[in-house]
């Protein structure tokens, strides 16, 4: 009854303060200079791309479905991992966003320019920046659902999304700890995400540290679950999961823009027994 309670609150919360979201203006506060600077080896994009570059090629995580849970309006969590994988879902909450990962997916429009990054996930592979072009029909060629997702359910897609054994590693971003109003629905967002998971499968899980909100338009403050990295680990423990490497990422002065009071982000990689 108590977890029936915190899914309830926790799915309420999400569509009230949600509502007034604007994928334009996010993708404008988080993923342009300085955040997204690909210049700078210090700044949080380029760490994160460089966070997955190196689990999928480096640690050789591959197979046949890879998911995004939480995808919003990106796509640069799914741009090493299209390489490795034969079909690649992505989801959200949010209709505004699924729409805007459609347009991009379908029609190739989009309110965002995602050359930069394909260029520079192009380089991190050792290709140069000039076969973007080729990494975008890839990723276009092997997305084949965009799905509405509630990490608070217990299934958290809809009915016969995903094959009975489940999917071959999950990609999540600054999903969890923003959709859920306290630790204990954090903790049981992180045991529904593991329900999509084959055994054996892996998770990767970057999100945010010390923050308690984020805009997600002017107007539109969305709050946040301030996460360290001990509660992290213990989440993920909790929910089953076998914690194989922990990074974190402090950001520097100037990535303090204004738009969230984030301290730093976390990139877990963590394995289903």
């Amino acid at each position: 009854m108590e977890r029936e309670n915190r899914r309830e609150k926790a799915v309420a919360a999400v569509a009230a303060f949600y509502r007034g979201f604007d994928p334009k203006e996010y993708l404008k506060y988080n993923y342009t200079p300085p955040r997204a600077d690909f210049s700078r080896s210090d700044s949080i994009v380029p760490w994160k791309l460089n966070c997955l570059h190196k689990a999928f090629n480096e640690d050789a995580i591959k197979g046949d479905i890879l998911v995004d849970v939480g995808s919003g309006p990106t796509l640069y969590q799914v741009m090493s991992g299209c390489e490795h994988f034969n079909r690649v879902i992505l989801s959200d909450f949010l209709e505004v966003n699924r729409n805007e990962l459609n347009k991009w997916i379908k029609d190739g429009e989009s309110n965002f320019d995602w050359t930069p990054y394909l260029q520079h996930v192009c380089e991190l592979e050792g290709r140069s920046s000039s076969a973007w072009q080729v990494k975008a029909a890839r990723l276009r060629s092997v997305v084949t659902d965009i799905f509405p997702v509630n990490v608070h359910d217990p299934n958290p897609f809809p009915p016969r999304s995903l094959p009975a054994s489940g999917a071959d590693c999950l990609v999540s971003s600054f999903c969890l700890e923003s959709v859920s109003p306290d630790i204990s629905s954090f903790t049981d967002a992180l045991c529904n995400l593991s329900s999509l998971l084959r055994n054996g499968g892996h998770l990767l899980l970057i999100g945010a540290l010390g923050e308690s909100f984020y805009m997600a338009a002017p107007d539109v403050r969305i709050p946040v679950v301030p996460l360290d990295e001990a509660q992290v680990c213990s989440s993920l423990s909790a929910s089953g999961f076998d914690l194989l490497q922990l990074s974190v990422y402090r950001l520097t002065p100037d990535m303090l823009v204004g738009v969230d009071d984030v301290k730093g982000v976390f990139f877990a990689k963590a394995r289903k027994p």
